[in-house]
């Protein structure tokens, strides 16, 4: 599989590239555009200040660019927490992409989106404070109306970004699960 992975608020950070390299121990090709332009940052309050000082379509713009010479393989979108809403972004208006993986984040769904049975998956934790209950249940509707097929994993008990070994959130049981689940899905793509 071709896999287009996002970064989350706090930029390229080692666990990114981390997971980048299971992919590719997996058979996966794996790009990981650097959207921050080589930032990356110690909290989410920091990371958050310079996404929005970026601001959201120029941040989109980047991620477009960064996909677009590949989007023609039939890509699978992934990222984390913002990172994933920019790959649902992204898969959800490119009628090549193959599969949605999501780790730790969704994103607002536009009213026209439409795809073919678009393969989804999404991790999150339980609970989460930026994925509550009555926002996935939305999400998952207006996804299954946009024509996605979605499993949602959750994990009790673990951080927002429970995959990052750097962070307070880590935790390792869950990681794991996701990973292994993940994996499995993308090699049913």
């Amino acid at each position: 599989m071709n896999i287009m992975l996002f970064h989350s608020t706090y930029g390229l950070r080692p666990a990114v590239r981390a997971a980048a390299d299971r992919l590719r121990a997996a058979g996966h090709q794996v790009w990981t555009p650097d959207l921050f332009e080589g930032r990356t940052f110690e909290t989410v309050e920091e990371g958050m200040e310079f996404r929005e000082s970026v601001g959201k379509d120029e941040l989109l713009k980047r991620a477009v660019l960064a996909a677009a010479p590949y989007s023609e393989r039939g890509l699978v979108y992934a990222g984390f927490s913002f990172g994933a809403s920019v790959a649902q972004t992204l898969a959800l208006g490119d009628d090549k992409a193959r599969g949605l993986l999501l780790l730790h984040g969704t994103s607002d769904i536009a009213a026209n989106a439409a795809v073919d049975e678009l393969p989804v998956q999404l991790h999150v934790a339980e609970p989460d404070q930026f994925e509550t209950d009555d926002w996935l249940s939305s999400w998952y509707l207006q996804m299954g109306r946009a024509g996605a097929d979605v499993e949602i994993y959750r994990y009790a008990g673990a951080g927002h970004l429970y995959t990052d070994p750097d962070l307070p959130d880590y935790d390792e049981e869950a990681a794991e699960a996701t990973w292994r689940v993940a994996l499995g899905f993308l090699d049913s793509l």
